[in-house]
């Protein structure tokens, strides 16, 4: 194909996908997420025309930037990145103009300036050391081992089965299997070291005879190379001021070991034939861990396992005997003091104590730093408290081998894992996952084993029932879904629209056949998110107290995510002898509540309103219903029944009130009961409960700061307190491409 003719597809299928972004018409909608994924299919097909697609991205994106069409930038940006982690032979001007319109883009407000600094930092990485940001991807993905590049990554992904049908489980089950049979750690080294020899030889680098040798080559030799490619490459990135020629040289050298002088000097073994185009070095997709959701400390569970070899671990059924061997010094955080047994009195010293060393002696400059006698407090780290302290700043140091820039929460412990955890369902899935993620905080700040180690990414795909889309019950529970579509219009576009293709697929026969090669849609979609979705939003998570009718049944604690439904049960509880109910009094339909919640204002004023109403029905949203209104306070929509008296008689009319609010509380004032449904899920169902209070769940106090109330007076117990109500709330990151788009 002629190269005009290569620049002319290539520029058709970018037009067709950012005509996607904002489709209207059932035409583009049917196609809406394929045209991203056949345009990096086309690059991966035919690696030469990498360069054309780089040069049409960045023409794309100055004309956004000319025009101030700024809903393409982070769509274009991500494809950009994603182009040029894979790609070899592009030139220099191109990297340049590339970091040179991201450092244009800071000066533009959030979520743009933060995607383009993210692209920048590795851009320049790359710029330095061509091939960089593969090699990392692949070592961190396929947990390849590496001393001079540590970090691992794994992809969890949990599925309910209560809630996603078996033919969807076996079937994306049977397509990550298949794509991790030919994705061996020995094809994943060749890989590694094919595209590091041909990213920095350029044309003088033979493919052919380069990907024919490492695959006759045995495992220890291809292991030998592989660390030869590595150490040259993190050397070299790890220099104040890298020589690119001493690099060249190293490589070359490497290269020449491979094949031999003879091989060099041909290019090709005799009888070779010519190729028509660049052999293809293809982006393994990522060690995916697939999980049915059985048990809500499995997340916790998992991520252990991950952190330490199974060989390891002893696992028992109570977790808390769960052996966390060489984690227990993190345990000695969790230790606030340390009472001393020193009297204070001279003559209860031991003999020579009173004998001072010489000044220049160690035993005088040890004693300089340290505290005799007394009380030693330790400070609890106030970032472990935040979601920040948990989460990080996601996707720098794994792309670019510096730390995370949170800095190390303990000395000398720094996070080497990432857990990329991906729950595929509707909002009674994600439901669930909050209460695993608060169960985790909870563990960790009893334990603080996990914290300072792993950095823990939370994705999300939503699968819905086979239904239509305008159907009231597939819009209900897609509700999360529909808010990160509006929120970030990529993820609309990539990612809302592959539940169609899952139930697709569990339709089609399966293919036992592993050894053919497949394009695996969804897997691809799947990588491509994990990857490029590194910018979170955040969601509140609530708490809900439960008191029930039955005075011997304790009160319950729960937490929701999206929704808390309030039903009015048709039993009651037994009558109150002390306070009859008058007589003529028409009871109607409902039942009497009283409401207590604190009016949401944009000053952020408390402003406390209690009413009491009849009522057949409550429904707390914690997502908002347009981009306008703060997701971060609850919306109540609330069925009122109003009586109204005629000739005719009394009559009872439903009217629907709304109201926004940071907590409320609901008691029912008659004999009526409560059914509470929480997230939409009929197994988290509460009845015969007569009042409940809702708020936002605070981040999990630690073990240590419950102790140190121990050791404090009155007053700062007071303080404490106070400082408790005011506790940053709970927030569960759900990555996006962008975050929210204003």
């Amino acid at each position: 194909m002629e190269s005009s003719d290569v620049e002319l597809d290539l520029q058709r299928s970018v037009h067709a996908m950012l005509r996607e972004l904002c489709a209207q018409a059932p035409a583009l909608q049917k196609y809406q997420g394929m045209w991203r994924w056949s345009l990096h299919k086309k690059v991966e097909r035919d690696p030469g025309k990498s360069p054309a697609l780089v040069r049409i991205l960045l023409r794309e994106l100055e004309k956004a930037e000319r025009e101030d069409v700024r809903h393409v930038i982070i769509p274009l940006l991500h494809t950009l990145m994603y182009v040029l982690t894979k790609a070899t032979g592009i030139t220099e001007e191109l990297y340049r103009r590339t970091y040179t319109f991201c450092m244009r883009s800071l000066s533009l407000p959030a979520p743009y300036c933060t995607v383009a600094l993210d692209c920048a930092i590795r851009l320049k990485t790359e710029k330095a050391i061509p091939g960089t940001l593969y090699q990392r991807l692949i070592i961190a993905e396929q947990n390849l081992r590496s001393e001079l590049y540590p970090y691992q990554e794994r992809v969890f992904l949990f599925v309910d089965p209560e809630l996603i049908s078996p033919s969807v489980c076996s079937a994306l089950l049977l397509e990550i299997e298949a794509a991790q049979v030919q994705h061996t750690p020995e094809a994943c080294m060749r890989h590694v070291v094919s595209h590091a020899l041909q990213a920095a030889l350029g044309k003088a680098c033979h493919t052919d005879a380069l990907q024919r040798k490492l695959l006759a080559s045995p495992r220890r030799t291809l292991e030998r190379y592989f660390h030869a490619v590595v150490t040259a490459v993190e050397q070299m990135a790890s220099e104040p001021s890298p020589s690119p020629e001493g690099h060249l040289r190293r490589l070359q050298e490497i290269y020449r070991s491979l094949l031999g002088p003879a091989v060099v000097s041909t290019g090709r073994c005799s009888g070779d034939p010519v190729p028509d185009r660049p052999p293809n070095t293809p982006l393994p997709s990522p060690h995916i861990t697939f999980r049915l959701w059985t048990d809500e400390e499995q997340l916790w569970k998992e991520l252990v396992f991950f952190l330490k070899p199974q060989s390891q671990l002893h696992l028992s059924a109570d977790l808390d005997a769960l052996d966390l061997q060489g984690f227990l010094p993190d345990r000695e955080l969790a230790r606030v003091s340390m009472l001393s047994t020193d009297s204070g009195i001279e003559r209860d010293l031991p003999p020579g104590a009173h004998e001072l060393p010489a000044p220049s002696s160690p035993e005088m400059e040890h004693a300089a730093l340290q505290r005799k006698g007394g009380m030693k407090k330790r400070v609890w780290l106030p970032d472990i408290l935040m979601p920040g302290g948990w989460d990080g700043p996601p996707g720098l140091h794994q792309r670019t081998g510096r730390p995370s820039g949170d800095g190390e929460l303990l000395p000398g412990v720094s996070r080497l894992h990432t857990a990329r955890v991906l729950v595929l369902g509707d909002d009674r899935m994600l439901g669930r996952l909050a209460r695993a993620y608060h169960i985790l905080r909870k563990r960790e700040m009893q334990t603080f084993c996990l914290t300072p180690r792993l950095s823990l990414q939370l994705y999300y795909v939503p699968v819905l029932t086979p239904e239509k889309p305008t159907s009231s019950k597939h819009l209900e529970l897609g509700e999360l879904a529909a808010f990160l579509g509006r929120a970030d219009p990529w993820y609309e576009s990539t990612i809302n629209t592959l539940c169609p293709a899952i139930h697709k697929l569990a339709e089609m026969p399966p293919s036992l056949d592993t050894s053919r090669a497949v394009d695996p849609f969804i897997l691809d979609v799947i990588t491509y998110y994990v990857r490029m979705g590194t910018q979170p939003i955040y969601f509140q998570i609530y708490t809900v107290k439960i008191f029930f009718s039955d005075l011997s049944q304790d009160p319950e604690e729960d937490i929701f995510l999206t929704e808390l439904k309030v039903k009015i049960q048709d039993s009651k509880f037994p009558k109150d002898c002390s306070s009859p109910r008058k007589r003529g009094v028409a009871e109607g339909p409902g039942a009497e509540l009283s409401l207590c919640y604190q009016k949401a204002l944009l000053s952020h004023r408390t402003q406390e309103v209690t009413v009491s109403l009849r009522a057949t029905g409550v429904v707390v949203k914690a997502l908002p219903a347009s981009d306008t209104e703060d997701h971060m306070c609850l919306r109540v929509n609330l069925t009122e029944v109003v009586k109204s008296s005629n000739l005719a008689g009394r009559s009872f009319s439903m009217v629907t009130n709304t109201f926004r609010t940071a907590s409320i509380r609901i008691q029912s004032q008659d004999q009526r009961l409560l059914t509470l449904l929480l997230d939409k899920d009929h197994r988290r169902t509460f009845r015969d409960v007569v009042r409940f209070e809702v708020a936002p769940c605070p981040e999990p106090c630690s073990g240590a700061q419950k102790s140190r109330a121990l050791w404090l007076s009155s007053q700062q117990q007071k303080e404490m307190e106070r400082t408790k109500a005011d506790l940053k709330p709970l927030l569960m990151p759900i990555n996006t491409f962008s975050g929210i788009v204003q």
